[in-house]
């Protein structure tokens, strides 16, 4: 058992939003009184393989200049991500990663009543909750149904066809949208919806004038299924993609959006300058086309996949399909292992803090075969 050390009520206070989320491995360091490199964050979806030697290489070569100011416009990353996707360059906008877009997005757009399925990510709400006019509707998941969307219904939501529930300042509330955040795979649930399930939801925001923003921070394990390229068709459709998860360029925070030509100008005039730092613009072109490491990766969560998932049967654990390289499980008393778990130094995400969920779930990343051991070996202990 690791030593436990108390902490001050103003250190909570300075971190309590991020301490929501997985990957917060200084307060818990500081929590249990022991060095950050001693804990295995699970509680965090990072490819285990680490950044790639070419992104180290990127990163030593460019560290004296720091000393300059990065390119407001991120041009030259720009002109890259173009060219791997076959998308417009000046479609495409960078950020500090996608959550600077995410809360860019309703601060520029002004939407009135947003659309949101449960569970997800949780900062799509609160960057809408921002806005005191805004609506926030809630389309519910099932767990019966492994919290699959059913592309049909939620169309139906965004249309108002529905009861869904509604989180506002006001006593009535019309149900139909003017946004719907869709994450996709889903966070924390890993369901994928296919691209031609996507496109007939986007197809039915046009006609409804509602923006939808896809999220594919996790998409990059299933690239096939990506609609990044029919942004340039949809007025109403936005792509957010992340280089954390798939990349683990995470603490250089680097995020890219598309949006329309119609609609970036819009988003453009809102955003601070300067956002998206050197490091992060040159790694990230590095990153992008060391294909060596991208298919390593691909090998390795597949292989580590099949591992988990074939442990998780013997062991009587009940998880839940997934596209990404993390699990939802379903744990009798959760809550209660997720500490024990934090005990020995794994970290582990407790689920009970999305909406829809509750203390019987938590989220587990997929790690190396070493790792992976070690977690099946503490959670085999808390389960008998």
């Amino acid at each position: 058992m690791l030593p436990m050390k108390s902490v001050s009520l103003n250190s909570k206070l300075l971190t309590h939003n991020s301490y929501d989320h997985g990957g917060n491995i200084y307060r818990v360091a500081e929590d249990l009184g022991v060095p950050e490199e001693k804990l295995i964050d699970f509680s965090a979806s990072i490819n285990p393989l680490g950044i790639s030697g070419k992104v180290k290489d990127v990163i030593i070569k460019n560290l004296d200049g720091l000393i300059n100011y990065p390119d407001p416009d991120v041009k030259i990353l720009r002109e890259n991500l173009s060219e791997y996707h076959g998308i417009d360059p000046e479609t495409i906008l960078c950020a500090n990663g996608s959550t600077e877009l995410i809360y860019l997005i309703p601060r520029a757009l002004k939407p009135k009543k947003v659309l949101i399925p449960a569970p997800t990510f949780s900062e799509y709400e609160r960057a809408c909750k921002l806005s005191s006019e805004l609506s926030v509707m809630s389309y519910e998941l099932k767990k019966e149904n492994n919290f699959e969307i059913n592309p049909d219904e939620f169309i139906s939501a965004m249309r108002g066809d529905m009861k869904a529930k509604v989180k506002s300042q006001k006593s009535k509330v019309e149900a139909k949208c003017d946004m719907v955040f869709l994450c996709n795979p889903n966070n924390p649930t890993g369901h994928l919806l296919k691209r031609k399930a996507v496109l007939r939801i986007a197809e039915a925001a046009r006609d409804m004038k509602c923006v939808l923003v896809v999220d594919e921070a996790f998409i990059d394990f299933t690239p096939e299924e990506s609609v990044i390229r029919h942004v340039q068709d949809n007025p109403y459709l936005i792509v957010l993609r992340s280089m954390t998860k798939f990349y683990a360029l995470t603490g250089l925070r680097i995020g890219y959006g598309i949006f329309h030509p119609g609609l970036i100008y819009k988003i453009t005039a809102f955003k601070e300058p300067w956002t998206v730092n050197n490091l992060a613009q040159k790694t990230a072109i590095a990153a992008l086309y060391d294909s060596e490491y991208a298919d390593k990766t691909q090998r390795l969560i597949k292989s580590e996949k099949e591992f988990l998932e074939n442990s998780f049967n013997k062991m009587g654990i009940k998880y839940f399909p997934s596209d990404a390289n993390f699990y939802l499980l379903r744990i009798m008393n959760g809550n209660h292992i997720v500490q024990k778990l934090r005990g020995k130094g794994i970290l582990v995400r407790d689920c009970s803090n999305f909406k829809g969920l509750d203390g019987s779930y938590i989220r587990v990343a997929v790690k190396s075969r070493k790792h992976n051991r070690m977690l099946l070996a503490e959670l085999q202990t808390c389960l008998t």
